[in-house]
């Protein structure tokens, strides 16, 4: 029996599933390519940056727990993926104008060769990304992933040279009041150790501000796994101060005293750079006791 094109018409009108399956896929599709479109355009912008941050992290021992910060602001993302399918996407104009922030920043670091600035105007654009084309409730799903990304970045120069200086203070007063402890007199003058056998000199490497970083980065990281309360999260991430600023001190007392027992040239040598590691693994144990301490006082349960 053969149909007239007025009901082959009719035919396709009453076929509204399909219609709408064939909407949807058009959706993903302007989606899937709107995204590569931002990708290759982010790529393109930070493809400088991006590059000399990482050859930061190859070249520089203490930045390259940066390599470790992305893939851990995936995860996140990954762990939080069924809250971020439910947010609800609202797109909204406020993005735009964090996007031009963000591309300010970018362009004034370029031209004003501050690194730090322009390496933090990518996460503004990434926030202003998410809050245009997905809204605010989006952006707060992400919004713990996007800060994450702040750790890969090393601390600018301005910061770092104010934080370091009083740190090396700190470390030399420390190891110079416990070293006659230890039967080893001792003049400090500033950030100076005058020992019997020689002068030590705290510099600006053994502050200890590099391995506070790298401490207080695996901090987060270890508290993320290990606890679910945000407090103790926290208490973690801020007990790894104290604790980078003690072992540093340590370490400083140890190289005085291998100045003064052992040999001052294998002190400022082996012993000084082979101390560093066992003082960071030291860190590390130390901060794992923290977190045993804290278990303790975990509240009981009380059973109805």
């Amino acid at each position: 029996m053969s149909t007239t094109p007025h009901q082959e018409f009719l035919t396709r009108e009453v076929d509204p599933s399909k219609a709408f399956a064939n909407r949807l896929l058009d959706v993903s599709k302007v989606g899937i390519w709107g995204a590569v479109l931002v990708g290759v355009l982010l790529s393109a912008l930070y493809f400088r940056v991006l590059g000399r941050l990482v050859t930061e992290w190859w070249q520089d021992p203490d930045t390259s727990h940066g390599f470790l910060v992305p893939p851990f602001a995936a995860y996140l993302a990954w762990t939080n993926r069924e809250r971020i399918r439910a947010a609800k996407i609202q797109p909204s104009w406020a993005g735009v104008a964090i996007i031009a922030f963000g591309l300010a920043m970018l362009v004034l670091g370029e031209y004003g060769a501050e690194l730090f600035v322009s390496r933090v105007s990518l996460v503004v654009v990434l926030a202003g990304l998410t809050l245009c084309f997905g809204g605010s409730h989006l952006l707060k799903e992400l919004r713990f992933s996007l800060l994450v990304l702040l750790l890969a970045i090393p601390l600018p120069a301005i910061i770092y040279n104010q934080v370091t200086f009083p740190l090396q203070i700190l470390a030399s007063k420390t190891a110079s009041d416990l070293l006659p402890l230890f039967g080893v007199p001792v003049l400090r003058e500033g950030n100076v150790i005058v020992l019997p056998m020689m002068r030590l000199e705290v510099a600006e490497a053994c502050s200890g501000i590099r391995s506070l970083v790298s401490l207080f980065t695996l901090a987060i990281f270890y508290g993320y796994f290990l606890e679910k309360s945000v407090l103790r999260r926290t208490i973690l991430a801020l007990s790894s101060i104290p604790i980078a600023i003690g072992a540093n001190a340590v370490r400083i007392l140890g190289t005085g005293l291998c100045v003064q027992y052992w040999d001052p040239d294998k002190a400022m040598g082996f012993f000084h750079e082979f101390s560093g590691w066992v003082v960071f693994v030291v860190s590390l144990s130390c901060l794992f006791a923290v977190h045993k301490a804290m278990s303790l006082f975990k509240p009981k349960r009380v059973s109805a």
